[in-house]
């Protein structure tokens, strides 16, 4: 019989509870994208543009400099081709 020594044992177990702690948070991630989809649905039903939405989303989680500077280079740019 084979004798599995008790180290192995201990570094199996907590191999385990890790994998399944992951399981988990994948799970509640999921749950939360689900979550946002009938939100994103919800806010669409009463007229929003998600797609809009999103960007907005997008550029609250920017910094604000680097927003500033990214529009002043856009509306450069936007001048040099007569727009």
């Amino acid at each position: 019989m084979l004798e599995i020594d008790s180290s192995y044992r201990v570094t199996a177990d907590e191999l385990r509870q890790f994998i399944e702690r992951i399981e988990r948070l994948d799970a509640e991630k999921k749950d939360l994208a689900e979550q946002q989809k009938e939100v994103m649905a919800e806010a669409k039903g009463r007229g929003y543009d998600t797609k809009v939405m999103r960007k907005l989303i997008t550029l609250r989680k920017r910094d604000q400099n680097d927003i500033a500077e990214e529009e002043a280079i856009l509306e450069m740019y936007k001048e040099a081709l007569g727009m």
